[in-house]
């Protein structure tokens, strides 16, 4: 009976929030709830939910703080030099475009927020691929699996989740997979490279004149041979000169101001303390990767720094925290409700029965395997449910299985992870709303381009994770 409930509770609560009749907090709250009444064990809830708070309160203050010290980090101009220098790289050049929408979108990323990557991203490149006539779902496809390896960061999100479903910690998780994240990442920068030769063999080699960014009446012509070359008209009348190649991308390079993805007169900018906030950054992320501290421990000091040096006025320092408010409070309530579902899950028994039912299921020989079975399940199961449904439903029971053939929850937690990279271009995923509505991209057209590469990428940080013994 316990098995049959169980798995009636996370089908109730998936297709709930697939079909968005309840907000996942809401569903996470009161489906568990209403069938730990149905058990017979509605007086104990009150005990689940305080076991539950108590394990996941590490996580959830981890999140809360990272969040708002990397907003903070972007609101003062940390990533600015990073985006302006990823498009003097770029030029005019299809591949460099390409390559530089990669790189951005990993590095901004590092907030752990996908709408703020994509806002920022789609800012900065847009203007590039529309003023070269670039396919624009290139541009949102690897921006989706770029972020979407990146998603993994502690503070992203499906890490917290895994170490909050299995009462694990997210270092202990995150630090070990950071190889085969870099595999992942590496697998996508070959992808942007592979996509921009396509675009340079489409469009040729381009260049650009200033006046394109200052003039209306300038225009992309082709040319022979496959270059394209900027002409100017005045007045109507058919006269012009063609820029010389090397001067126009020289130009181009230096053209900031048509192509900054940040505003650059935003008043929480502080370029006197870049130094230190990069200084800041580049501590705090070799402290946690050294395991010095605990995560959480490390972003709430990062974040209380950052904070008192970049913002010493209060009233400053309360506006930048209202400021990332929203997603503090959207992630950190998740962690928090979730203790409700983890809480009645494990405390009804009804995770255990549903290991024994599943590791029944599995033939002997596969058993030993759970891992690989984790890692290839996760692929498509993070696309056609949410992460909630995924780590709170899903990966609990496999973990429950694999421990019945001797594979560690940590191995299960970190094979969870790999789905990610398609995950971010999943019709459940908010984000992905924002990336292909800057973009002006059509989602059907998005999904068709990207799936079956981020479905690659995904594939392959399984097999580095299972090549550096990982997982």
């Amino acid at each position: 009976m316990l098995t049959i409930l169980g798995f009636a509770m996370i089908a109730t609560f998936l297709v709930l929030i697939m079909m968005k009749k309840m907000s996942p907090i809401a569903a996470l709250v009161l489906i568990p709830a209403l069938f730990c009444v149905a058990v017979g064990q509605g007086g104990k809830l009150g005990d689940y939910v305080i076991d539950g708070v108590g394990n996941l309160a590490p996580t959830a203050a981890m999140l809360m703080f990272a969040i708002v010290y990397f907003g903070v980090m972007i609101d003062v101009g940390l990533f600015d030099p990073i985006v302006r220098g990823i498009l003097r790289f770029c030029k005019a050049d299809p591949m460099r475009i390409v390559v530089g929408t990669a790189a951005l979108a990993a590095i901004v990323s590092l907030d752990g927020d996908g709408s703020t990557t994509f806002m920022i991203t789609v800012s900065a490149m847009y203007p590039l691929y529309k003023r070269l006539k670039m396919s624009l779902v290139v541009m949102t496809g690897v921006a989706a699996t770029a972020n979407g390896v990146m998603n993994t960061l502690p503070w992203g999100g499906p890490t917290a989740r895994a170490a909050t479903a299995l009462k694990l910690d997210a270092g202990d998780i995150f630090v070990p997979m950071i190889p085969a994240l870099g595999v992942g990442l590496l697998a996508v920068i070959l992808l942007a490279v592979v996509l921009g030769r396509r675009e340079r063999k489409r469009l040729g080699f381009l260049t650009l004149d200033e006046a394109v960014v200052q003039e209306p009446e300038t225009v992309l012509v082709g040319a022979g041979g496959g270059s394209d070359r900027t002409r100017k008209t005045s007045g109507g009348a058919g006269t012009g000169a063609d820029a010389e190649p090397e001067a126009a991308a020289h130009r181009d390079a230096d053209d900031d101001e048509g192509f900054k993805g940040l505003d650059p007169n935003r008043a929480t900018l502080r370029p006197k303390l870049y130094w230190f906030n990069a200084g800041l950054t580049v501590a705090l992320l070799t402290a946690m990767i050294m395991e010095l501290m605990p995560i959480p421990v490390l972003f709430l000091l990062g974040a209380a720094l950052a904070l008192t040096v970049n913002f010493p006025h209060m009233p400053d320092q309360r506006a930048r925290i209202a400021a990332h408010a929203d997603n503090v409070l959207n992630v950190s309530g998740m962690v928090f409700a979730a203790a409700v579902f983890t809480g009645v899950l494990s405390g009804t028994g009804m995770v255990e029965h549903m290991a024994d039912w599943l590791v029944g299921a599995i033939p002997d020989g596969m058993g030993p395997h759970m891992a690989i079975i984790t890692g290839i399940l996760s692929v498509p199961l993070t696309y056609f449910m949410s992460n909630d449904g995924f780590y709170f439903g899903v990966v609990p029971v496999l973990a429950e299985a694999g421990a019945a053939h001797g594979v560690s929850p940590l191995e299960i937690a970190r094979a969870s992870l790999v789905g990610q990279p398609l995950h971010m271009s999943s019709p459940l995923v908010p984000a992905v709303y924002v990336l292909v509505g800057m973009a002006k991209v059509e989602f059907g057209d998005h999904t068709r381009f990207t799936v079956k590469w981020a479905a690659l990428t995904s594939l392959v940080v399984l097999c580095a994770g299972l090549l550096f013994g990982i997982i």
